[in-house]
């Protein structure tokens, strides 16, 4: 009986490994704020959705899993909105007493299958100062992004934690509020970038980060989502035209 706590430590060890494992070849996901909403970006696979009026997610992982979490959420933000009303749907309460503990729970359940993804939500308010970004782990960690005891206007998600740094450490050097979509968009892809490189490389200068950029950008599909603050439609998720993402990726 001594024993059995021990067993459960390397199950669960053995557990994080495998799934880092299955998560080492995911594209990364940027989300940064600009001066009319959030923009999120990634490369590849559809893996950008709305999940309810001011919310959106980002993921990284298995598509079966995102999806199932990405039901799941709309399921509670949508139950929440019903029953009380929309201004009552938050981020915070929807990732800390919904999606976290059940997927704390299922990454714990040793006999069970854990999910494999990471999310990256986002929630956009009434003015930058309360926009929201926020990461959970497949082991129901919450990461929420702040600085100087505010929100910090950008997230990133990563293949690994050591990506995720150096994807991080490019936006703070670089990012300036008051920016508009275009340069938004131009410098999500250089942190998606930093994000696909080697671990183990320098971070590129200007000129390496460009041609990286164009290189890995040949044979991959640009996949950007707004989360607009000030407009007339009723849905504050929309698309990125592709006329915007064009002079961007390379012929």
């Amino acid at each position: 009986m001594i024993e059995e706590p021990y067993r459960w430590v390397e199950a669960i060890a053995t557990r994080r490994d495998y799934i880092e494992m299955q998560l080492a070849t995911g594209s990364p996901v940027v989300a940064l704020g600009y001066d009319e909403g959030i923009l999120l970006l990634t490369v590849g696979q559809q893996k950008l959705f709305e999940i309810y009026d001011r919310i959106a997610l980002g993921a990284i992982g298995h598509p079966g899993d995102i999806e199932r979490l990405r039901m799941a959420a709309i399921e509670l933000a949508s139950t929440e909105g019903f029953t009380r009303s929309a201004a009552d749907v938050s981020l915070r309460r929807l990732a800390y007493y919904s999606l976290s503990p059940v997927m704390k729970n299922a990454f714990e359940q040793i006999y069970g299958a854990p999910f494999l993804a990471r999310l990256l939500f986002v929630e956009i308010g009434t003015s930058p100062a309360d926009d929201l970004f926020l990461e959970v782990e497949y082991d129901g960690a919450i990461n929420l992004r702040s600085s100087d005891g505010g929100n910090r206007p950008f997230a990133v998600l990563a293949a690994t934690k050591k990506s995720a740094e150096q994807m991080a450490g490019l936006l703070s050097k670089r990012f300036q509020s008051g920016k508009d979509l275009p340069a938004t968009l131009d410098l999500a892809l250089d942190a998606w970038t930093v994000g696909q490189l080697k671990t183990d490389e320098a971070m590129p200068g200007e000129e390496e980060l460009r041609r990286q950029r164009s290189e890995r950008l040949g044979s991959g599909t640009v996949s950007a989502a707004v989360l607009e603050r000030n407009t007339n439609r009723a849905v504050l998720f929309r698309a990125v035209e592709g006329s915007k993402l064009a002079p961007l990726i390379p012929k």
